[in-house]
């Protein structure tokens, strides 16, 4: 049977601010991507979440990315790759004191925001990042885009790579996701997000914004969390792949 794992962005709050329905979206998620403090969360976001995860059996991954708190982690940053691996393994160690207060463990890093797609082409920062995971101890599974430069990296360095795919997202002919300046960089009807994620788990592939059929193997599919209806749409995409004969379950 066909298996795929179904993550979300969560914990994307400071203070009073939420922006993401962390509890609707655990009940239907098998990974959970938490804000490690840098574009988003707090220690008291953090912890909740944690416990939330471990209570629902979801697993916990660290999302890292940029300090840039103020661009929500979406502006291009240039930070020296020592400073990079420093900042990376500080969120890891963060979030994992609240995971195991939980009584589970992190156990993947995926980038968020600008960072993400920066390491799919940029060796230097991409090479930072996995330094970053190195240094935070364990051979944590990193998530990223099939073809990136972090994966290739991460894979060298001997941890886990697990190629990830977006529903919502539009895709380049190269694979690549269309930036979000873009005019139709997120794909907003639902019943087009739902055809999308059930073809990416079934086929390997997505029609790409040009309308090119472009292959996009992945191991896990991303929902994200700050779309409008996000738990709604979530459990439609995960109710759809599994009546399409698709098991959705964490990778880790």
């Amino acid at each position: 049977m066909t298996s795929i794992d179904l993550n979300a962005d969560l914990g994307e709050g400071f203070g009073h601010w939420r922006l993401t329905d962390d509890e609707g979206l655990l009940s239907v998620v098998t990974s959970a991507n938490v804000a490690c403090g840098f574009h988003a969360g707090d220690p008291a976001t953090m912890r909740r979440v944690c416990a939330l995860a471990a209570e629902r059996g979801v697993t916990i991954g660290a999302q890292v990315s940029y300090r840039d708190l103020a661009g929500f982690g979406r502006r291009t940053m240039d930070v020296p790759p020592d400073e990079l691996a420093a900042e990376v393994a500080y969120q890891i160690g963060a979030l994992e004191v609240f995971a195991r207060a939980a009584g589970t463990r992190v156990a993947y890093v995926k980038p968020h925001g600008a960072l993400y797609n920066r390491v799919v082409r940029d060796e230097e920062q991409a090479s930072a990042v996995v330094d970053g995971v190195l240094l935070a101890g364990g051979a944590l599974p990193v998530l990223g885009l099939p073809g990136s430069r972090v994966l290739e990296r991460a894979g060298r360095a001997g941890l886990p790579v697990v190629p990830e795919a977006f529903a919502d997202r539009a895709y380049t002919d190269e694979g690549t996701l269309v930036p979000r300046v873009h005019e139709g960089a997120l794909v907003t009807d639902p019943d087009a997000v739902v055809a999308r994620a059930v073809g990416l788990a079934r086929s390997g592939a997505v029609t790409a914004r040009s309308g090119a059929r472009v292959e996009v193997r992945a191991r896990s599919l991303c929902v994200h969390g700050d779309t409008p209806g996000a738990v709604e749409l979530a459990r439609r995409v995960r109710e759809r792949l599994e009546a399409s004969g698709v098991r959705v379950a964490a990778f880790a």
